[in-house]
């Protein structure tokens, strides 16, 4: 006997209602075929017929179980018409564990719209307290260095992160912190419609891309960055982060080559650069 024996049809057309009204009848439906195992096999009918487990099948009339938070996040952003109306929503979103022990939600800075969009991986202790991304030392050498090239949230990029909330100790973000955020990237692209999108440091690329590789196998490719909700693939690169060639300066020559082939692909894609000739 197996777990597709079928059931007594009369009993089958009670699970089939109950399931078309939206109860989860999964465990009703096991518990009967394990009773009809049971009984086939040797080992006596029941007392009574199987029913239901009360206490895991709700009424059609009650409330089914709250959907995850991943679920919660991709229905407040698709609600989102505006990146103002997306900030309000991450905001609002209580999804997320680091929200516990941030300050506040940090979202974005630069100009709505921009033809280029930076993403980076978390909010540092600065940022925290300010509401706004890189705005320590990290986001003042990233500054210059976007700058070097004719880049700057002022004029034509709008920057963000792959997730919105500080992790304690400047912790690296885990798998699920990335997950339950990653709606709110992906209506940020949709929303924003940038040309051209620069993914900072290796976590962002992976989560971005869902890519496994490193940062020094990323850095310096194009790749294609395309979700259900823009009408064609986005060019996306991946630079080192800045904390990171603050610990090791000497890396900053990759950071420049780096930085002259993101120039070059920009004026491919037509996006004006400040001071570009």
């Amino acid at each position: 006997m197996t777990a597709t024996q079928p059931l007594d049809p009369s009993f089958e057309s009670v699970l089939a209602f109950w399931e078309d009204a939206g109860v989860d009848v999964a465990t009703a439906r096991a518990l009967a075929r394990a009773a009809t195992r049971v009984a086939r096999s040797g080992g006596g009918a029941p007392d009574a017929a199987p029913t239901p487990n009360a206490a895991r099948i709700s009424a059609p009339g009650q409330k089914r179980a709250a959907r995850s938070p991943v679920d919660d996040a991709r229905a407040r952003a698709a609600a989102a018409t505006t990146l103002d109306e997306l900030a309000a929503a991450i905001a609002a979103f209580d999804g997320c564990p680091l929200k516990a022990s941030a300050k506040r939600a940090v979202f974005a800075d630069g100009v709505p719209g921009a033809p280029i969009m930076a993403i980076g991986e978390a909010p540092g202790r600065d940022e925290d307290a300010e509401g706004r991304p890189f705005v320590g030392r990290a986001g003042q050498l990233l500054d210059r260095m976007f700058a070097a090239i004719g880049v700057s949230r002022a004029t034509n990029l709008f920057i963000t992160n792959a997730v919105f909330w500080r992790p304690p100790g400047n912790r690296t973000p885990d798998a699920g912190e990335l997950a339950v955020c990653r709606p709110f990237v992906e209506r940020a692209i949709e929303l924003g419609r940038p040309k051209a999108l620069i993914l900072i440091g290796g976590t962002a690329g992976q989560a971005i891309l869902k890519r496994p590789e490193g940062v020094m196998r990323l850095r310096g490719r194009r790749f294609a960055y395309g979700e259900s909700g823009l009408t064609q693939p986005l060019n996306a690169m991946v630079i080192l982060h800045p904390a990171y060639l603050l610990r090791r300066p000497q890396e900053k020559g990759l950071a420049w080559t780096d930085l002259q082939a993101i120039a070059a692909w920009l004026d491919e894609l037509g996006i004006a650069r400040a001071g570009a000739v």
